[in-house]
């Protein structure tokens, strides 16, 4: 049975700078909003799932494919203010508002449902960021997740870090695009403006840290291919789901 009190919701934002109209880029045969969208709406523990939209044209084609879609405003900076517009406008209580980013449309149900888990074994922490051990790689549209012995996160980062000084490092932790989220925390997030390391990486649980929410970590198994730019899209379009 699903759980009433979990929320799952997609932020698309359609003017990205560095993928244009990314949202609606064909993979597969479909939006990749709406490829995100069928593959998140497998998981077993979403009581319900929304797309969370700054453009009429994505409501528009969420309608299409019988999505549910909400608009937002265009005036979000990230995808965390996205959501969190929309669970207000929702207007009812949910235990878990789960953050589902719309550049991952290869995502595993699987590991939703294994984030949901954790979360509700872990919920005195604010919110839990899923990670995949990959390859060492020099790539700034990857975020990097440092944490402590515990998994709790010290600091995200699109710079090559760890610096490797004294020791070579093979395997990072990258960030899967999956957050879990308290809603207190969400609010606190969402009402906070802002912050200097945020605003310095463009990386926008950097907020959430700088305000003092906990974060913690889940290592799942599996693939991750989230796109930020052309070089990922076009590698999409030649995968298979």
């Amino acid at each position: 049975m699903r759980n009433k009190k979990i929320l799952g919701l997609i932020p698309s934002r359609l003017g990205s700078s560095r993928l244009p109209q990314k949202p609606l880029l064909n993979i597969n045969n479909l939006p990749m909003v709406i490829q995100t969208y069928k593959r998140a709406k497998k998981s077993k523990k979403l009581r319900d799932l929304i797309i969370c939209c700054d453009d009429k044209k994505i409501l528009s084609v969420a309608k299409k494919y019988n999505a549910k879609c909400l608009l937002t405003s265009t005036n979000h900076k990230n995808g965390t203010e996205r959501i969190a517009e929309a669970y207000h406008k929702i207007n009812k209580k949910f235990e878990l508002i789960v953050d589902i980013q719309g550049d991952e449309p290869f995502i595993s149900p699987k590991q939703i449902d294994e984030v949901i888990n954790f979360h509700l074994k872990n919920l005195n922490y604010d919110i839990i960021l899923p990670v995949i051990k990959i390859k060492n790689i020099n790539k700034p549209s990857l975020v990097k997740v440092i944490t402590n012995k515990k998994g709790e996160v010290l600091y995200l980062t699109r710079a090559q870090a760890p610096h490797e000084y004294k020791k070579k490092i093979s395997l990072i932790k990258k960030h899967l695009s999956i957050i879990s989220f308290k809603p207190e925390a969400l609010k606190k997030f969402a009402s906070s403006k802002q912050t200097p390391l945020e605003k310095v990486e463009d990386i926008e649980l950097l907020r959430a840290l700088e305000i003092g929410l906990s974060i913690k970590t889940v290592e799942v198994k599996g693939d991750s291919f989230s796109i930020d730019v052309m070089e990922d899209y076009l590698k999409a379009i030649n995968s298979k789901i």
